[in-house]
C-alpha cells in the first residue's frame, strides 16, 4: 500500500481495530520493554507511540523496563567492569547503586518525559516505591541479585484507575531495606499476574519462538503453556529463550490472559499485536 491513503483506505484499517479496542477496553496490558526496541532511537519513539494510542482508546497500560546495556556502559565509564554468572550479573554493593542511578533514575525518567511529551500521564516508579517488588536474595554468589517474593499491587492498580501509565524500573527491596537487581521478564511477568493483565507482551530482538532458531520463516504462532513445555523437553525452546518461555508460562498459570513473545524490531508491533489479526510474535495461552 502506498504511504499516501484516502480518506476511504483510512477509514477502513480504523474500522477493522474496532473489534479488538471493544475486547481490551478497560482492560490492563504489561508491556515488557527491553532490547533494540530500546536502543534505537525511532522505534523508542515508536514504542511510545503505540502506548500512547492505547491509553487514548481506554487500554490501561503498565510499561516494565530493564537496561542492561546502559547500565553497563555506565559501570564501564565509571571504571567497573561487569561481570556475569549463569547469564546473571554479578551485582555487589557499588553496582546497585549504579543500577538504581541509571534504571530508577536516568533511563525510567526519560520514558516518563517521553510518554508525556506524546499526550499520556506516566508516571516513574521502582520496586523501591511503596515496596511495590519486594524481594529476597537469589543466591550469594551474584550478590544483590534478588527473586520476587512479593508485588504490591494496590499502587499499581491505583494509578491505573487514576489514568496513569506507571512506569517501572526492575530494581526490588526487601524489608531490611536492601535494594536488588531484578531479572526484567520475571519482573513483568510478576506484576502482570498481580493486576491480572489480559495480555504480557514480551518485546524480544526474534521473530518469536522458532521450530528452528537460524530461520525466521519457521515462526510459531500460538502455543499453549503444555506445548510450550513440552517443545522445551525436546530442545526447540533453548538457551536464553527458556527463562523468557517459563516467565511466560507462569505467568498465564498465574492468571494472565495469555502473554506474546514479540520481535521489538518491528515497527509499531505493540499495535500489531494488540490491534490486529495476524499478530508479531507467538502467542502462549493456557487452552487452544
Amino acid at each position: 500500500m502506498s504511504e499516501e491513503f484516502t480518506n476511504q483506505e483510512r477509514a477502513r484499517i480504523l474500522s477493522q481495530a474496532l473489534p479488538y479496542i471493544k475486547r481490551y477496553y478497560g482492560k490492563t496490558i504489561v508491556i515488557k520493554y527491553g532490547g533494540n526496541a530500546m536502543t534505537s532511537e525511532d522505534l523508542k519513539q515508536q514504542v511510545m507511540e503505540d502506548i500512547v494510542l492505547l491509553t487514548m482508546i481506554g487500554i490501561k497500560v503498565v510499561l516494565v523496563h530493564g537496561g542492561g546495556p546502559e547500565l553497563s556502559s555506565m559501570m564501564m565509564k565509571l571504571g567497573k567492569k561487569p561481570q556475569f554468572i549463569d547469564g546473571l550479573r554479578v551485582t555487589d554493593k557499588e553496582t546497585v547503586d549504579i543500577a538504581s542511578m541509571v534504571l530508577a533514575g536516568k533511563i525510567n525518567k526519560n520514558l516518563v518525559n517521553l510518554l508525556q511529551t506524546k499526550g499520556a500521564m506516566a508516571i516513574g516508579l521502582s520496586g523501591m516505591d511503596a515496596r511495590l517488588i519486594e524481594a529476597k536474595p537469589r543466591n550469594e554468589k551474584y550478590g544483590f541479585v534478588g527473586d520476587v517474593t512479593q508485588i504490591n499491587d494496590k499502587v499499581i492498580a491505583d494509578l491505573l484507575d487514576s489514568g496513569y501509565v506507571p512506569v517501572v524500573s526492575t530494581l526490588g527491596c526487601d524489608k531490611e531495606g536492601n535494594i536488588y537487581n531484578i531479572n526484567g521478564d520475571t519482573a513483568a511477568g510478576r506484576i502482570a499476574s498481580a493486576v491480572k493483565a489480559e495480555r504480557l507482551i514480551m518485546m524480544t530482538d526474534i521473530s518469536g519462538i522458532l521450530h528452528d532458531p537460524s530461520d525466521a520463516n519457521t515462526l510459531i504462532p500460538s502455543l499453549t503453556v503444555a506445548e510450550a513445555k513440552v517443545l522445551e523437553k525436546q530442545g526447540v525452546i533453548s538457551g536464553g529463550m527458556i527463562p523468557k518461555v517459563r516467565c511466560a508460562t507462569d505467568a498465564v498459570e498465574d492468571g494472565v490472559g495469555a502473554v506474546v513473545i514479540i520481535d521489538g524490531r518491528i515497527p509499531h508491533a505493540v499495535l500489531m499485536e494488540i490491534l490486529t489479526n495476524e499478530g508479531a510474535g507467538t502467542l502462549i495461552q493456557k487452552e487452544a
